[in-house]
């Protein structure tokens, strides 16, 4: 008996501008490796939409893989590969190591994990990003230059109230980071929900 696919009202909210925005930045082929792809979701929803793009959906949690796949299956999509399990924080994140992306999409985790795994983004994205690739991180941010939404403070509080090691960051410590993997922030755009999706290439 197949696994049903499990559901997130946020996910199925911000899938369509999340998906605006990357037929906007991304060429019209290529492959993406998405890095916590939680119930599946968004990676369903992107491949049904970008036909010429090839998926590699990943995730920490061994069993959102059912939901993923659960996903897959029901859009019938010959354009995704079968989910891996990925830990970034792990020195080793695929079977090749010298596989090489044209995108790798990362939303909503580096507010739920804790900030190392920013700094093992970065590095995973240097080592598996394609000449000319991008990532693309999407979710709460805190702008220096940019008044925060009460409702992120309060989600932030929340956050922290849960895990001292979970919150909110800084999009300039992000940077600082990306900065560290030969990565700079290149496109930034303003989402429903105060939330950012960030575009982010090498800086040279």
């Amino acid at each position: 008996m197949k696994a049903e696919p499990a559901f997130s009202p946020a996910a199925d909210r911000n899938k369509q501008p999340i998906l605006q925005v990357l037929q906007q930045v991304l060429p019209a082929q290529g492959s993406a490796l998405e890095i916590a792809s939680g119930t599946g979701q968004h990676v369903a929803w992107f491949a049904q939409h970008l036909p010429h793009w090839t998926w590699q959906p990943t995730d920490a949690d061994a069993p959102a893989l059912n939901s993923i796949d659960a996903h897959i299956a029901q859009a019938q999509l010959s354009n995704v590969r079968p989910p891996l399990l990925l830990d970034v924080l792990s020195p080793v994140w695929l079977p090749s190591d010298t596989a090489a992306f044209d995108a790798i999409y990362c939303a909503n985790m580096l507010h739920i994990a804790p900030w190392a795994t920013c700094t093992a983004l970065m590095q995973g994205c240097a080592r598996h990003q394609a000449a000319g690739g991008r990532l693309i991180t999407y979710g709460p941010y805190l702008e220096d230059d940019v008044p925060t939404a009460p409702g992120n403070l309060a989600f932030d509080r929340d956050l922290r109230a849960q895990n001292p090691d979970w919150g909110l960051r800084r999009r300039d410590d992000v940077a600082l980071e990306a900065a560290k993997a030969g990565l700079a922030l290149v496109q930034r755009f303003a989402l429903p929900a105060n939330n950012l999706l960030l575009v982010w290439g090498r800086d040279h």
